[in-house]
């Protein structure tokens, strides 16, 4: 019989029985976990399938046609001696040789012996005896002709072992087997069968806790396939690799300049560089420095691609031109879209491109928030930018070349930080230079190197031509950091600082309109500058009434309103739906799949608003997109509703448009007032163009002297706050403002709120 010996470490257990000290075999407990535990139940796994026996849960005891059957060949005879258990398990188990049928009769006879010293009578026994040899025969026949040989067998059992079930182990492994018992909720239970641990050692490991609420031995074949299946996925590998950053001198730019055979020789490797460098390292020569830099790569016959600020999305062209179905399973969506990867003039490039794609999806995979349909989109979107700079960087490709991929300023996508670590695996050097420090990166990777200089240099162009060369003086650079000092987190602003801005209505009690009405928005309750955009507080209100049925003080209080930036509309309806609107012919064109076409806009010969500020058109977009998708006015998705925005926003009046484009966002905004003293119903245009002016930080209030309901007809849910001043007034027709004389004695409202500020 075998002894029972101590591990030096884990993989003590899969070394040949000749090659053990004394010959011995292994049986151990596991109760904690650790990642080098995890690894090696994985690995001991394998080899108990492979060759030897998995115990999930208790072994069930015999049946009774598992007994019938053990009758019909063996009969009930029982005698309490090694002999007649030899001459048992020659019949019942011939497949064992005498060796092995010596170790275990005498095996099983000691442990039949230490019943019967612990009082079990001849029945009990008989009883054990039966149960062991049906269990041999059922649960362990595939092993028993291995025991005792070189290569050792295993045994892997996962729970509570009982008390019977211990024994015959116990018999299994002193004829020579390995064991392993996984105790997932401590050693209790096992101690109560083994005080003092003479059957088995307890394994000890540093640092080991808990085991994973999730882990056990289906997680473990759950791995095991995801393995095969992805060894399925890479089918054959490329024959050559990467080697990034291994070789640099950590000197930016002057390694990316590094001729490609001064990186390295070895044949089977490509030796490329991912670098990410915050900051310049001097104001005055950046800009012409990598002016140069582009110069050099280009003499030097490499291949440059450069792209600035982002990488543009793929349209819908490139997106259609991706082989896809639909997808059950993430294997099967990995290796079907792997296929639109080709590279036929060289098969090795290939393999590389697919050996990369699989690498960074697999990865994205993992994270928690990514479903089959996520990753999908994501694997698409890789597709396409790769079809579309894989002829810019390896057209006529061959070993040792690397292209170089310039991403001028920071990554702020997470599909675009997906591409260049995709990038980063196949022949190319990428570079992200991000001289604004003040600007922050998505991009994360093992693999990049990261290099930081003290000076900071707004710049979102890389001077690709000589034309582009931009050089400041140093008074130029000093100024502007004098405006770093000046109009960050300071509470000053300079002119037209932000380009992004939302808008929030304020609720307010009339009085607080006027106000409110003169103010700058950053003296205004929720106004904030986070993350480069503006929040602006605006009001949106309507006025029902006319306070104490005065006339002449409700034309006055009006008056009081209208300023340099504000907009009266006097006539109902201020947009006519019967007056032709040329923009409807285009707005099918415009507004596909839910999303604004904003480059064919653009690009459109009647596109109105080519002339205004880049930012500004910008924040028309994004307000016009809001809301459509917010669906606050009826019909959105319903009965074309949506065109009909399009077609209105697009046609503004001249003189709203010029409000809109001298729109500070961090100084006084522009304001509409809205007068309906009448029964007319406003059009839905003037509707749609009220929410987006509330929208785009107008501040917009309704004065409706009748009380009457006018805006609210088009609108699915309340925007507006409605205050209720006074009684209803009708047929009031609206006087020429600039002969109304204004209200020179404040109310004692007024003067309250007034004393306040």
């Amino acid at each position: 019989m075998f002894a029972h010996i101590k591990i030096k470490n884990l993989n003590d257990f899969f070394v040949e029985r000749d090659n053990r000290p004394g010959k011995g075999v292994y049986f151990y407990r596991i109760n904690g976990y650790t990642e080098e535990i995890g690894l090696f139940i994985q690995k001991y796994y394998e080899a108990a399938r492979l060759s030897g026996v998995i115990i999930e849960g208790r072994i069930p005891n015999p049946d009774e046609k598992n007994l019938a059957y053990y009758e019909e060949i063996m009969g009930l005879n029982f005698r309490m001696n090694t002999e007649f258990i030899s001459q048992s398990l020659r019949k019942w188990l011939p497949r064992m040789n005498d060796y092995q049928r010596g170790n275990v009769a005498r095996a099983l006879y000691d442990t039949l012996d230490t019943l019967r010293k612990s009082g079990k009578n001849d029945n009990m026994l008989k009883n054990a005896y039966i149960k062991f040899m049906c269990w041999l025969y059922y649960k362990f026949e595939r092993i028993v002709n291995l025991l005792g040989e070189n290569k050792v067998p295993k045994i892997l059992y996962e729970g509570e072992v009982s008390s019977y079930e211990l024994q015959l182990i116990t018999v299994l492994s002193n004829a020579g087997c390995d064991v392993v018992l996984l105790q997932y909720g401590g050693d209790i239970r096992y101690r109560s069968l083994d005080a003092d641990s003479q059957i088995s050692d307890n394994l000890v490991l540093p640092d080991m806790q808990a085991f994973p609420p999730n882990f056990n031995l289906k997680w473990i074949r759950a791995e095991i396939q995801n393995a095969l299946n992805t060894e399925r996925l890479y089918g054959i590998k490329p024959q050559i690799l990467n080697c990034t950053n291994a070789w640099i001198e950590g000197k930016g730019l002057s390694d990316i300049r590094k001729s490609i055979p001064a990186r390295g020789s070895d044949p089977k490797l490509f030796y490329n560089c991912f670098y990410r460098i915050n900051g310049v390292e001097d104001k005055l020569t950046y800009a012409n420095e990598l002016y140069q830099l582009q110069l050099e790569l280009t003499n030097s016959q490499r291949r440059v691609v450069i792209v600035d600020e982002c990488i543009p999305k793929p349209g819908m062209d490139e997106i259609g031109a991706v082989n896809r179905r639909n997808y059950a399973r993430q294997d099967e969506m990995l290796m079907d879209l792997s296929a639109n990867i080709q590279y036929t003039a060289n098969i090795e490039l290939q393999r590389v491109m697919v050996k990369a794609f699989l690498d960074v999806m697999l990865a994205e995979a993992k994270r928690p928030d990514r479903n089959l349909n996520k990753l999908t989109n994501k694997a698409v979107y890789l597709i396409c930018w790769l079809k579309r700079y894989q002829k810019k960087l390896f057209s006529n490709w061959k070993m040792p070349d690397v292209g170089c991929f310039i991403h001028m300023g920071p990554c702020r996508d997470e599909n675009e930080a997906m591409f260049l670590r995709f990038l980063a695996r196949l022949p190319v050097d990428v570079l992200v230079l991000n001289p604004d420090l003040n600007a922050s990166c998505c991009l994360e990777d093992n693999l990049l190197y990261e290099i930081r200089f003290a000076e900071s240099l707004p710049m979102n162009r890389y001077p690709q031509q000589s034309a582009d060369l931009q050089v400041g003086t140093v008074a130029y650079h000093a100024e502007r950091e004098l405006d770093g000092l000046m109009y960050q987190d300071t509470g000053i602003y300079r002119n037209f600082q932000y380009d992004k801005a939302v808008s929030i209505t304020l609720q307010t009690m009339y009085e607080e309109i006027r106000i409110l009405w003169k103010e700058e928005l950053k003296y205004r309750p929720g106004f904030s500058t986070e993350n480069g955009i503006v929040t602006l507080p605006v009001i949106f209100a309507k006025i029902s009434g006319v306070k104490d049925g005065i006339v002449q003080k409700y034309w006055s209080s009006i008056k009081e309103l209208i300023t340099e930036d504000t907009f009266v509309v006097k006539n109902v309806p201020y947009i006519d739906s019967t007056v032709p609107n040329p923009m409807k012919t285009y707005a099918v064109e415009f507004f596909r799949n839910g999303r604004l076409q904003r480059k064919k806009i653009r690009e459109h010969p009647n596109y109105p608003y080519s002339f205004l500020r880049e930012e500004i058109q910008e924040h028309i977009f994004d307000k016009l997109q809001l809301l459509i998708e917010s669906k606050v006015i009826k019909g959105t998705f319903e009965n074309g509703t949506e065109y009909m925005i399009v077609a209105t926003i697009l046609n503004m009046p001249k003189e709203i448009v010029r409000l809109i484009q001298k729109f500070d966002f961090t100084k006084k905004n522009p304001k509409l007032i809205y007068i309906n003293t009448g029964e007319k119903i406003i059009s839905i245009e003037d509707s749609i163009l009220t929410a987006f002016l509330n929208l785009a930080g107008f501040d917009v209030v309704f004065f409706v002297p009748t009380g009457y309901q006018n805006i609210e007809k088009h609108f699915n849910k309340r925007l507006m706050e409605e205050h209720q001043i006074g009684e209803y007034v009708y047929d009031l027709q609206v006087p020429n403002m600039a002969l109304v004389s204004s209200n020179t004695r404040p109310s004692w409202r007024d003067r309250l709120f007034r004393r306040g500020m």
